[in-house]
């Protein structure tokens, strides 16, 4: 795997990640079968792989019912055809099944096992792009105990996974409405929850109350109920957690002022116009994967019409 892209294996438990953005060709095929030499050790692959590339990477996910998953992650110059083409005695034996690249936003038809692994490959897979350098002295970095390690051999300090906490909220007023935004850099329609990145000193309550004030200009009530935990969520772009709640407006809250930077539009909308603005196409909502879109339906009562 490389960037938020992959292919999940079947019976050898491989996750693989090509180049960021590479899509699976609409002709592909399945993908190719074991061959009677396949190689046995992932040394041989790495051994064997272009010399013009930076190498896969192969990390350890973890074990299930007695199998061990690992990743293979393909370098961010990697044609990943080219490269899989080129290692096939592993990955095409590993990968046999898997019909073709996925993004992480599509894992509904995934099971649960599976969209595990995925968001957890994706997530490893981003933290060792950005740290092939310690960021103390900037020495190159070496992958140690199968990769959830880098080691730093000037410093001699290990460097860990790191995950960024985000807060995601479902905006609620007197009069039961949700507010919903849309985000600048999003196709025309698609409204969500607000969210935003914790900061540093401040607590997730104390994040959820900043985030709304600065990108719509609501006030969330300030009492010990008014903003309640709901869940969370991996959301490996690149490293957050989401972390979910339900957050109260004092009163009926009037008129809303998006920030015109990183939320352009923001409206309150009642359960009966909600679902008229989704059923007319006129609002897209996030997918059911995500943890915005778990907490509109949480709000709502039920699941709403699919829009992507």
């Amino acid at each position: 795997m490389h960037g938020d892209r992959f292919a999940v294996a079947g019976p050898s438990r491989l996750v693989v990640v090509p180049p960021t953005g590479l899509p699976a060709p609409a002709d592909a095929g399945p993908a190719p079968q074991p061959r009677p030499d396949a190689a046995d050790e992932p040394s041989d692959v790495v051994r064997d792989a272009p010399p013009a590339q930076e190498p896969p990477s192969w990390l350890f996910l973890g074990t299930h019912d007695g199998a061990a998953y690992v990743v293979l992650a393909l370098p961010p110059t990697a044609d990943a055809l080219a490269v899989l083409d080129g290692v096939e005695r592993l990955a095409g034996h590993a990968a046999q099944g898997a019909d073709g690249w996925l993004g992480l936003r599509g894992l509904e038809g995934l099971d649960e096992l599976q969209q595990g692994l995925a968001t957890e490959a994706v997530a490893l897979v981003n933290w060792h792009a950005v740290h092939r350098h310690c960021p103390r002295c900037g020495a190159p970095t070496q992958v140690r105990r199968a990769g959830w390690v880098r080691w730093c051999p000037v410093e001699e300090r290990e460097l860990y996974p790191r995950t960024d906490p985000a807060v995601i909220m479902a905006v609620v007023d007197d009069a039961d409405r949700i507010l919903l935004g849309h985000a600048a850099h999003w196709p025309p329609g698609r409204y969500s929850t607000l969210a935003g990145f914790v900061e540093p000193g401040e607590s997730l309550e104390q994040a959820v109350r900043r985030e709304v004030a600065e990108e719509v200009r609501v006030t969330v009530a300030d009492g010990p109920g008014d903003v309640v935990y709901r869940g969370s969520q991996a959301w490996p772009f690149p490293a957050s957690l989401m972390v979910g709640f339900r957050a109260r407006v004092a009163g009926r809250a009037g008129d809303v002022a998006p920030d015109g930077v990183e939320v352009t539009a923001a409206r309150w909308f009642t359960r009966a116009e909600l679902l008229a603005a989704v059923e007319a196409g006129d609002v897209l909502l996030p997918g059911r994967v995500s943890i915005a879109r778990a907490l509109i339906e949480e709000w709502y009562g039920e699941e709403l019409p699919s829009t992507w």
